[in-house]
């Protein structure tokens, strides 16, 4: 079943296009990845995919019996409530869980509210509203939102992000579209999400710069490169194999075409200017192989060719550092002496205390307490995750000449505007204002600025949001042979995993770990740890845990009626918990009779289990 159709369509900003008159279609079952350079159209072409932007040629055709969801890079809300940010999909649902909470507060105290209320449950039932409740607080808590009562207005951008994936799965789609869905989340959310989705029925397309992420979700890549789109059937890894082959096959067939038309032109040029109908076809097709002749297929690469600064034998020292916001202890007693090469990765959910080290170690942000003494000639280089804020009105090149015209690079000087053609900012690029880039753009010019410098003690926090593949594949290489200290807080597994040597683990009120081995290895560690953890308690291992425990011994007279008793205790309890159970899904609507039998079924499930596990105790000695 064809859920999209995209019908030859063309897109430009002013004289920048961004692809001319692309076609390709999303099926049922589809998990489609579009990849592109920054600057390609990717996020544009998304848009108009969700119907909030218009190409300027050609139609999107979407099949009008499937549903959609959007989720853009930076969700917006009309609303300041969690609960209803994410149920806002659903109106109708919206408002009846609002007016069911806000009467179940007020039953106790208003018989209006109490009156009111077996009225609003009946309607839950119709909706099926309970499930869908417990459905929103399970996917918040997998993303990592607990506190349903914050308010949207407080909310960082990530966590608004992982506000927008819970609203964007809750419409449960029949095809939704992500923009950078992993972005600014920690990485137990981003594996529950791989999951989610791979697992789901719902077709997708992407846009997504986490391989793993892509390896595992997609089955299909559209490639948006020189203005057209390119199809893979296939992961990640099939996709960078028949790339390549596409790529020596254009170059091939270029040559041919150049070939060929030296032979046409010069045909041409010997015709006489009244010609022949074969010779008119044949000045037509001339026409088509000059554009192949002349086809650019130059590759929109970034080069990254700066050596670091000379490193002397003292590097850095941290010492007993300690830092706390609101008397709440961030971080604790830390201390390590960082030595030459090192490379660590960063790990730990949101708001473990990551970012604050590192402001630490760079001198941003003081410690309470405790030392942080770096080598003479340590360089620090800090790639920040936040958003870069250049100064509007400002020209890209102007803002690699604020650090200097002439840059050294450690094997030459290079003019700064040779050094942005390096870094995929062809000469008319470099001359566009700032506020023309896109956001991957911005982040690669950040990236820029960062390495101009020569650092040799080179810090990147989340270094992969926003950039490219292909960037970021140019990034690796770099990192791979440079020869200074490196830390890398990433929540690309893959990333992570190339470069790094070891961990700091962060755990919300624990010590720093340092853990030797890259991200999967970690991951398979604790995997190790809960095997090893002792299984949950069954009767039967109980059983066994008293009988190996306790003295061999017979029941006394007491306790073999003791025994006896228990079991007719249990018999007459389980019968009072299926019944209860059977008037709770009864259809029952008097509120205070649903919140008593609940309360009942609670004290019988605790009567039950301490039975139980007296029972095993006595039953040994039978």
């Amino acid at each position: 079943m064809n859920y999209l159709s995209v019908d030859g369509i063309s897109k430009s900003f002013g004289e920048r296009v961004l692809f001319e008159e692309i076609t390709f279609g999303i099926g049922q079952g589809q998990k489609v990845a579009l990849v592109g350079v920054n600057g390609s159209g990717k996020t544009t072409l998304l848009k108009i995919l969700a119907g909030i932007d218009v190409p300027d040629s050609g139609q999107v055709v979407l099949n009008n019996k499937i549903t959609t969801a959007y989720l853009e890079q930076q969700p917006i809300f009309n609303t300041d409530s969690i609960i209803e940010a994410v149920l806002s999909g659903n109106a109708e649902l919206a408002k009846l869980i609002e007016d069911y909470e806000y009467h179940l507060a007020k039953a106790e105290s208003s018989s209006e509210s109490m009156e009111k209320l077996s009225e609003l449950m009946e309607k839950m039932n119709e909706l099926d509203a309970w499930t869908f409740e417990s459905q929103i607080k399970e996917i918040l808590g997998k993303l990592g939102i607990h506190n349903l009562n914050q308010s949207i207005a407080e909310m960082s951008g990530g966590q608004k992000k992982r506000v927008g994936i819970a609203r964007a799965l809750m419409e449960k789609p029949d095809l939704v579209i992500l923009d950078e869905p992993t972005n600014h989340l920690d990485l137990e959310a981003i594996e529950w999400l791989e999951k989610y989705l791979a697992t789901s029925q719902m077709a997708i397309i992407m846009v997504t710069h986490d391989r793993y992420f892509l390896e595992n979700v997609t089955n299909e890549i559209i490639e948006l490169d020189n203005y057209k789109v390119y199809n893979y059937s296939g992961n990640y890894s099939y996709f960078l194999e028949k790339k390549a082959e596409r790529e020596l096959n254009a170059q091939s067939e270029k040559e041919k075409a150049a070939n060929l038309y030296k032979k046409e032109l010069d045909w041409i040029r010997r015709q006489p200017k009244a010609r022949s109908t074969k010779a008119k076809y044949r000045v037509d097709a001339f026409q088509d192989i000059k554009k192949k002749a002349h086809e650019d297929l130059s590759k929109s690469e970034v080069t990254i060719d700066i050596e670091q600064k000379r490193q002397g034998g003292k590097i850095l020292e941290v010492e007993s550092l300690t830092k706390s916001f609101d008397n709440k202890p961030v971080i604790k007693e830390f201390s390590y002496t960082f030595k030459r090469g090192e490379r660590v990765g960063v790990i730990g959910h949101n708001g473990s205390g990551k970012s604050t080290l590192l402001n630490m170690l760079t001198g941003r942000l003081k410690p309470d307490s405790g030392n942080v003494d770096p080598g003479q000639s340590t360089v620090f280089g800090y790639y920040d995750q936040t958003e870069p804020d250049f100064k509007a009105g400002t020209k890209v090149i102007e803002v690699v000449q604020e650090v200097a015209n002439v840059i050294d690079t450690g094997k030459e000087e290079v003019s700064a505007s040779r050094l942005l053609t390096q870094f995929n900012f062809s000469p008319k690029a470099q001359y566009d204002y700032v506020d023309n880039l896109s956001g991957g753009e911005k982040r690669r010019l950040q990236l820029l600025k960062v390495l101009i410098a020569q650092p040799n003690f080179l810090i990147l926090d989340e270094p992969t949001n926003d950039l490219d593949l292909i960037t970021l594949r140019t990034l690796e290489e770099f990192l791979h042979n440079f020869k200074g200290c490196l830390i890398i807080v990433s929540h690309d597994r893959y990333f992570m995993d190339r470069l790094v040597d070891h961990l700091f683990v962060f755990e919300r009120g624990k010590p720093i770990e340092d853990f030797n081995g890259n991200y999967t290895l970690y991951r398979a560690n604790l995997e190790d740890k809960r095997r090893q953890v002792e299984p949950t308690v069954t009767k039967k291992t109980a059983a066994e845990k008293v009988k190996s425990a306790a003295p061999s011994k017979k029941l006394t007279f007491n306790e073999k009626r003791e025994f006896d008793q228990l079991e007719k205790e249990l018999d007459q309890l389980s019968s009072l918990k299926n019944s209860l159970e059977a008037k709770l899904v009864s259809g029952e609507t008097e509120h205070q009779k649903l919140i008593d039998w609940g309360k009942e079924l609670d004290q019988v499930k605790t009567d039950i289990d301490e039975k139980e596990m007296r029972w095993l105790e006595l039953s040994e000695y039978i």
